[in-house]
C-alpha cells in the first residue's frame, strides 16, 4: 500500500490510495486540468484511477468530481446525503451509494467508511486496507467520537486534520460567524483536539503521520507538528504535512 496527496486545504483536496493494481482518489476538489496536472506529479494519468470516493458535499472536496468523472468515465462512491445535497451529482456517470457503516471492496482495496460530526448532510471519512495494513484518514470533523477512535486505533498510517490554532483563529481575519463555525462541534479539529484524539489511539504500528487540512490563515506547519509530535514521542520533523499547493509525495506502508 502507498498513498499521496494532490493537495489539502480549503481551496481543494484530493488523496490517492494505491494497493496492488487499484488506485482510488479520495475527494476531487480540483478542476479537470488541475487534477490531471497534480496526478502527473505522481506519475499517474486519469485512466489509472479506478474510482473516486467522496467524503461530503463541500466544494473543496467534491467541486471537480462530476466533470472529472464524466470526462474519464470513473465511478464515484458517496453517501445518499452527499448525493442529494450536491447540485450536480445527478450528472455523475456512475454514482454508487454507500452505507457509512459498511465495509466494501474496490479492486484490491478494502474501504471502511465511518460517519463524522461535520456541517454537511451525511459526511464520512475512510480507513483503507490491503488485508494487512491500514491507512486512516480523518479530516473535516468538529470533534472525535468513540467510533472514530475505535476505527483509527492501530492504523499503520494516518492523515489527520489539524485545521487551526485556536489563538490564531480567534485573532485572525475571519468574520465572527465563520470563526464560530470552524471552532464549533461540527466544524474542524484544531491542533490540540487532534493531539488529544491521537493520544487515545494505539499508535504502536504507525509508520506515517500526516497533518492535513491546515488553514492557510489560522495555522502553521510548525504549530501542527508541535502539537502531534509529543504524543508520538518523535521529532517534529517526523510528522508530515499535507499542504495546499503540493500535498505530499508517495508514502509507502510496509
Amino acid at each position: 500500500m502507498r498513498f499521496a496527496s494532490l493537495g489539502s486545504g480549503s481551496r481543494g483536496n484530493a488523496l490517492v490510495v494505491e494497493v496492488g493494481r487499484t488506485r482510488l482518489l479520495l475527494d476531487c476538489g480540483f478542476g479537470i486540468r488541475e487534477t490531471t496536472a497534480r496526478l502527473s506529479r505522481l506519475d499517474l494519468q486519469p485512466e489509472d484511477i479506478a474510482g473516486i470516493l467522496i467524503t461530503h458535499e463541500h466544494t473543496d472536496h467534491i467541486g471537480g468530481a462530476v466533470k472529472f468523472a464524466r470526462r474519464h468515465e470513473i465511478p464515484v462512491w458517496l453517501t445518499h446525503g452527499t448525493f442529494k445535497n450536491h447540485s450536480h451529482a445527478e450528472n455523475l456517470p456512475d454514482a454508487r451509494m454507500i452505507d457509512g457503516h459498511s465495509v466494501f471492496q474496490i479492486g484490491d482495496i478494502e474501504v471502511q467508511p465511518f460517519p463524522v460530526p461535520h456541517d454537511a448532510r451525511e459526511p464520512v471519512q475512510y480507513v483503507f486496507g490491503d488485508g494487512c495494513k491500514r491507512l486512516g484518514v480523518l479530516t473535516d470533523t468538529g470533534n472525535s467520537t468513540p467510533h472514530i477512535e475505535a476505527l483509527l486505533s492501530g492504523c499503520d498510517a494516518m492523515v489527520l486534520e489539524c485545521n487551526h490554532d485556536p489563538d490564531m483563529l480567534r485573532d485572525g481575519p475571519y468574520p465572527p460567524m465563520l470563526k464560530r463555525r470552524v471552532a464549533g462541534r461540527f466544524g474542524h479539529l484544531d491542533n490540540g483536539a487532534a493531539a488529544r484524539l491521537l493520544a487515545k489511539l494505539d499508535n504502536r504500528r504507525l509508520q506515517h503521520m500526516i497533518a492535513a487540512h491546515l488553514s492557510e490563515k489560522n495555522n502553521t506547519p510548525e504549530l501542527a507538528r508541535a502539537a502531534l509530535s509529543p504524543i508520538l514521542g518523535c521529532a517534529p520533523e517526523w510528522v508530515g504535512v499535507a499542504d495546499q499547493l503540493n500535498g505530499f509525495g508517495w508514502r509507502q506502508v510496509f
